[in-house]
């Protein structure tokens, strides 16, 4: 297995929680090995979600290449089949060009799906996923109890208040019979697709939550409560329903104050950070670096690797 490994195309990949850095230091390390981004992540993919979504600047790209920012419309259906399909024709257009794909981002679905491939399960059934969706509304954390039920695994993992997560593992337990636990380990016997390096930013937790609440406070200095409402003039509500845009909405339906608003926007934020760690941490094959991150050191880590 490990011959054939090393006959894969190599991928270098840089994850971790929101605002734990990893977007600036794969930055600095692209250039340094004349690399371009590659976004691994579910929302920078939307068209408008700039400073909601804490996408790199116009100044940044112009300065560095990014892939998969901006790819469909808010509310457009992107998941991570179709994630992996483009992140494949873009590494192959980078390395023809001579250059360096870097991977980064927190979607840990979307950089695992990539790596190892996409679990085969069956596609959306609309109408079982709106009913699941109204039994959650009538009884909150009823999909939760049910999952405990029949696939604990999965509701250990899973948040009670993840109901896009809950609804899916439900709907693929009734769809093919099989609990979606039990399809992702037959899943980790498979042959990766590339042979990675996946680095993950690691810090102190009470210093990751400061730099969140921090960010927050900065996003909306930049203009974020003004990019919601010019959303909201030409989107309907449900393409909005995204951590942070969500709050300001509430708060420009005279709902909450903008400062209760930003408060419980910090804490989602935060509560997300949790789910994202938790996931990674779970992925054995990540290498943990604590920030600050020795920049000469990595650079010289990947490049061992790429050589490799």
């Amino acid at each position: 297995m490990m011959e054939q490994i090393q006959d894969l195309e190599p991928l270098v990949v840089i994850c971790g929680p929101t605002a734990s850095g990893k977007g600036s230091l794969a930055r600095q390390l692209a250039k340094r090995i004349g690399g371009e981004i590659i976004s691994a992540d579910s929302r920078k993919v939307f068209r408008g979600l700039d400073v909601g979504t804490a996408k790199p600047t116009k100044e940044i790209r112009l300065s560095l290449p990014h892939h998969l920012l901006n790819v469909v419309e808010p509310g457009e259906h992107f998941d991570a089949s179709m994630f992996v399909d483009l992140a494949d024709e873009i590494i192959k257009d980078i390395r023809s060009r001579g250059k360096i794909p870097v991977l980064v981002g927190g979607t840990g679905l979307y950089i695992r799906s990539l790596i190892w491939g996409i679990i085969r399960t069956p596609p959306a059934d609309p109408e079982l996923r709106k009913r699941l969706v109204e039994m959650e509304r009538a009884d909150p954390g009823r999909l939760h109890k049910m999952l405990r039920v029949d696939d604990p695994q999965s509701a250990a993992r899973i948040a009670p208040a993840d109901v896009r997560r809950l609804v899916r593992a439900l709907e693929v337990l009734e769809l093919t019979g099989e609990p979606i636990s039990q399809l992702q380990q037959g899943h980790g016997l498979r042959r990766p697709r590339y042979r990675s390096l996946v680095l993950g930013i690691r810090r102190p937790l009470e210093e990751l939550y400061a730099r969140i609440d921090e960010r927050v406070l900065k996003m909306m200095a930049a203009g974020w409560l003004e990019e919601t409402m010019t959303l909201m003039a030409s989107l309907p509500e449900s393409a909005l329903d995204i951590v942070g845009y969500r709050q300001l909405i509430r708060y420009l339906r005279q709902e909450c104050s903008l400062s209760e608003a930003v408060v419980d926007i910090q804490r989602a934020h935060r509560r997300y950070a949790r789910q994202q760690l938790k996931w990674f941490r779970a992925d054995s094959d990540i290498q943990w670096l604590d920030a600050p991150v020795d920049l000469t050191e990595l650079e010289r880590k990947v490049r061992a690797f790429l050589e490799g």
